[in-house]
């Protein structure tokens, strides 16, 4: 059907992300330090972020689109994980690679960064502190890039959201020497994103292993089998090291999986 509905113009908008709270049904989002109209049937077309954007990077035009699916808007308005900001579940990767410096452009909160070479332990002592291991900015599924310097040639451990908070030695055994990615298999919308996602950082960037950390409880499993697809749609074949985090915060067991042939 042909319908008035919104046009973001990416030359103009600078990613600062204003414009995804005004829009009450979830249909911008940032992605690659850009906003996107994440799906047609999701914008009702009358504006309401015209007037957030301090770039005037978004406009109305008419166009054929996919008709405004208030039924299924009120749907995800009702479930735990709204609104769905940052998220765009049907956008693919873009093939370009990220620049090296990642620190021009887009949302201060998704922008990629390397953090710097971690404090010794030795500095942790004298300041009385952990020194942190993580190495990388961000590090949430949905806004990591796989493309990302930080990950290129690097050991990724994926990791439950709970799993850091239930381990106490997490930095030290996880994130030391390894590029980090967090996500929550029950409560994440979009995960065959994730799917893509992983699958590009096995093929496209290369990554040396992909160790998956998560919990007990048995909805973590789902985090598993993401990476799974992953390995199996990807054209490199990478054996997956599982480590399974109690809930009282002990390891309760670890195995490795590789995909059949």
């Amino acid at each position: 059907m042909r319908r008035q509905i919104i046009k973001i113009d990416e030359a103009k908008c600078n990613g600062c992300g204003l414009c995804v709270p005004q829009c009450a049904e979830g249909a911008i989002a940032i992605v690659n330090g850009k906003a996107k109209l994440v799906r047609d049937s999701y914008c009702d077309g009358l504006g309401a972020c015209l007037g957030h954007c301090p770039e005037a990077a978004i406009t109305i035009e008419e166009r054929e689109a996919d008709g405004f699916d208030e039924a299924r808007v009120a749907q995800l308005r009702s479930s735990k994980h709204w609104p769905p900001l940052g998220r765009a579940p049907l956008l693919r990767l873009v093939e370009k690679p990220a620049p090296e410096d990642c620190d021009s452009g887009g949302c201060p909160g998704s922008r990629a960064m390397a953090l710097g070479s971690p404090p010794t332990q030795e500095d942790a002592r004298a300041e009385r502190e952990l020194p942190s291991q993580l190495r990388q900015w961000p590090i949430q599924m949905h806004l990591v890039s796989p493309l990302a310097p930080q990950f290129r040639e690097q050991h990724v451990v994926l990791a439950a959201d709970c799993a850091a908070y239930a381990y106490a030695d997490f930095h030290r055994r996880f994130i030391s020497g390894h590029a980090l990615a967090i996500a929550c298999p029950k409560l994440d919308e979009g995960q065959d994103l994730y799917v893509e996602k992983l699958a590009a950082l096995i093929d496209q960037a290369a990554i040396i292993s992909l160790t998956v950390v998560i919990m007990e409880v048995p909805c973590c499993m789902g985090l598993l089998r993401l990476a799974q697809e992953a390995v199996v749609l990807a054209k490199r074949k990478l054996p997956i090291h599982t480590v399974t985090i109690g809930v009282r915060g002990d390891i309760v067991k670890e195995s490795v999986w590789a995909p059949a042939g």
